[in-house]
C-alpha cells in the first residue's frame, strides 16, 4: 500500500489490534469493551489482542502484520508512543495500513497527526480514514516515530519508569523523575559525527534526534519545520553543571530551548555516530520513543526508505 499520497481503506478491511495493557492510566477492560462496541456498532471484522507483558509485545506485532497482510486489513495500535514504536517497527515495509488508539501519557505522535486522545472518537476515525504517508526515522535496525538518543535522556527515561512503577503514571511524576535525574552527575560523551562530507567533534551529556513536529515545536527548536522537507532535528547540549542543566531543562519548558548558549541544533537527513571514548566499540544506550535498549556502534541516523502509511485525518490540526 506504500504511496506518496493519501489511499482509502476497503470498507470491509478486517481491523487487527494490539492492545498494551500496561499502557497509560485508563481501564484496560473499560479500553477494550469501547474498541469492541464501536467496532461493532459500525459492523467491521476486528480482533483485539491485549498484551499484558511488554516482552510479548514484539511477538504480537508481528502475529498481526502476517493476519492483515493475508487478509488485506489494518495493523492497529493500542498504547502510549512505546508501544505505537512496536508496531510501527513491526508494519513498516509489509504494505499494511497502521492505525493508531492512543492510550499512554504524552501521546506526541497521535497528537502531531491529529488522532484524538478520547478511545471511542479514535475508532470513528479509523473507521472512515485514509492513509496518509508519515516519516519514520531511524537509528540502525530500530524505527522510531517521535524520538531517539544516546546520553542523559535515555537515563532520564530509565528513571522516569522507576518512577512511574513506584508513584503511578502522570506528568507530575515524569517531571519529578526529570529533576532527580538532573541532580546526579552526568558522564559526558565524546561523539564524532559524519554528516556528508563533514566531520564533527562534539562533547555533551546528550544527543537527541527529534521526528515529531509537536514535541519540537514545545522545545522551541525553529530546526521543527525542517521534518516538511524530509528531514530529523539533532538537538546536543554542551557540557554545563547542573545548575545549568535546570536552566536548560526550563527553557524547555517554556519553549525557548532551541536558542540556549548551551545547546547545538542541526537539521539532517543522515548522520553517523561514533564514540570517542577507548571502549569506542561497546553497546550504548539508546532511547527510541521512550524504550531503552543498548546497540552496537557506529549509530546510524536517518529516514526510513518507505514512509508509514498511517490512518489520520486528511485535514490535520495537532492537538496540544
Amino acid at each position: 500500500m506504500t504511496s506518496t499520497s493519501p489511499c482509502p481503506i476497503p470498507p470491509d478491511a478486517p481491523f487487527f489490534i494490539v492492545m498494551n495493557g500496561g499502557s497509560g492510566r485508563h481501564d484496560v477492560n473499560e479500553v477494550q469493551q469501547t474498541i469492541q462496541r464501536t467496532m461493532a456498532e459500525a459492523g467491521r471484522q476486528h480482533t483485539v489482542h491485549v498484551v499484558t507483558d511488554a516482552s510479548r509485545l514484539a511477538a504480537a506485532a508481528r502475529s498481526a502484520v502476517k493476519q492483515a497482510q493475508a487478509r488485506g486489513g489494518v495493523v492497529v495500535a493500542a498504547g502510549g508512543d512505546g508501544t505505537i514504536n512496536a508496531m510501527a517497527h513491526a508494519t513498516l515495509g509489509s504494505g499494511c495500513a497502521f492505525g493508531v488508539l492512543p492510550q499512554g501519557t504524552f501521546n506526541y505522535f497521535a497528537r502531531t497527526h491529529g488522532i484524538p486522545t478520547d478511545t471511542e472518537d479514535a475508532v470513528r476515525l479509523l473507521l472512515s480514514a485514509r492513509a496518509h504517508p508519515v516519516q519514520v526515522g531511524q537509528v540502525n535496525d530500530r524505527v522510531f516515530l517521535v524520538n531517539a538518543s544516546v546520553g542523559l535522556y535515555p537515563q532520564l527515561l530509565e528513571d522516569r519508569e522507576a518512577f512511574k512503577q513506584q508513584y503511578g503514571r502522570s506528568r507530575f511524576i515524569a517531571l519529578i523523575s526529570g529533576l532527580v535525574t538532573l541532580l546526579r552527575q552526568h558522564r559526558q560523551l565524546r561523539l564524532r559525527i559524519e554528516r556528508n562530507d563533514e566531520v564533527r567533534e562534539l562533547r555533551t551529556p546528550t544527543l537527541f534526534v527529534g521526528n515529531n513536529l509537536l514535541q519540537l515545536q514545545q522545545i522551541g527548536l525553529s530546526e521543527a519545520q525542517c521534518l516538511d522537507r524530509g528531514m530529523l532535528a539533532a538537538l546536543a547540549l554542551r557540557p554545563v553543571g547542573t545548575l545549568s542543566m535546570f536552566w536548560l531543562m526550563l527553557r524547555g519548558a517554556f519553549g525557548r530551548l532551541g536558542d540556549a548558549e548551551n545547546v547545538h541544533t542541526f537539521a539532517f537527513r543522515r548522520i553517523l555516530v561514533k564514540p570517542r571514548w577507548p571502549l569506542g566499540r561497546r553497546r550504548m544506550k539508546v532511547a527510541t520513543d521512550g524504550e531503552v535498549m543498548r546497540m552496537r556502534p557506529p549509530l546510524q541516523f536517518g529516514v526510513a526508505v518507505e514512509p508509514l502509511m498511517l490512518l489520520k485525518p486528511d485535514a490535520v490540526e495537532a492537538v496540544a
